[in-house]
């Protein structure tokens, strides 16, 4: 399933999520050549969070030789992953996710707040994801753990709102629309199982970024919305007809 719309018009002009989407598109552009090497390795490894390096621990796994030599461990570079990227599909999907449900999110709790949202969005999916496996030497980059933050809060704030969602069944394409507590609830237990299921970090996807940015986006949007523009926000939702529904 994936999202292409939902049925939750924003009020204001989505400022910070337009910022965001900008920022990851200029160092796709300039630090990571469009996503040709040597500049997608370089700045992978450059810019990217090693655990083993950043918490001192020793590399083991399938990590140890990507990057040569070891890194400095900087902690800006918890920052500096959440705008690298590894492949075209990686940035797209990303920033698709971040446009569909990162306007909403805004609205309710204006440019400012949800820009330091997004921040402590990241950096609770990147601890996730370093404790998990510590002394991994494989570099986290990617914004989809803020992005889960983002989708978490979505969950909590509009829970009833539709997502129509792109379903491909072998060759038959078509779209349905789905409350979005189920649509990323549904994501939620797939990064779980699949955490789960995932050896030793292995499989170059970081599930638990992706579950720790999500459940510190449940939390966190307890404390940056802002309930005068979310109940402006819900007043302005127009009435949802049946169609193409699941429920």
């Amino acid at each position: 399933m994936f999202p292409i719309r939902d049925e939750n018009p924003t009020q204001n002009t989505p400022v910070a999520t337009m910022i965001l989407i900008a920022l990851n598109i200029l160092a796709w552009v300039f630090l990571q050549g469009l996503g040709n090497d040597p500049k997608l390795f370089e700045s992978i490894c450059y810019y990217g969070l090693i655990p083993a390096d950043l918490l001192g621990a020793g590399v083991e796994g399938p990590g140890e030789q990507l990057c040569p030599g070891p890194g400095d461990g900087s902690w800006m570079n918890i920052l500096t992953s959440m705008f690298m990227h590894g492949g075209w599909m990686h940035i797209i999907g990303n920033l698709w996710f971040l446009w569909v449900f990162g306007d909403n999110v805004e609205d309710a709790m204006g440019s400012v707040r949800f820009f330091i949202f997004y921040a402590l969005s990241g950096l609770a999916a990147a601890l996730a994801q370093m404790f998990s496996d510590p002394t991994s030497g494989i570099p986290m980059v990617g914004a989809s753990g803020a992005i889960g933050g983002v989708m978490g809060a979505y969950a909590l704030l509009y829970p009833r709102a539709h997502v129509h969602m792109l379903i491909f069944l072998g060759f038959y394409i078509t779209t349905v629309a789905v409350p979005a507590i189920f649509m990323l609830g549904y994501w939620l237990l797939i990064q779980l199982v699949s955490g789960v299921m995932a050896a030793d970090g292995q499989g170059g996807v970081a599930f638990w970024a992706h579950v720790g940015g999500f459940v510190a986006g449940l939390v966190l949007a307890f404390v940056f919305r802002q309930p005068e523009r979310l109940q402006r926000h819900q007043l302005a939702a127009p009435r949802r007809t049946a169609r193409h529904r699941l429920f």
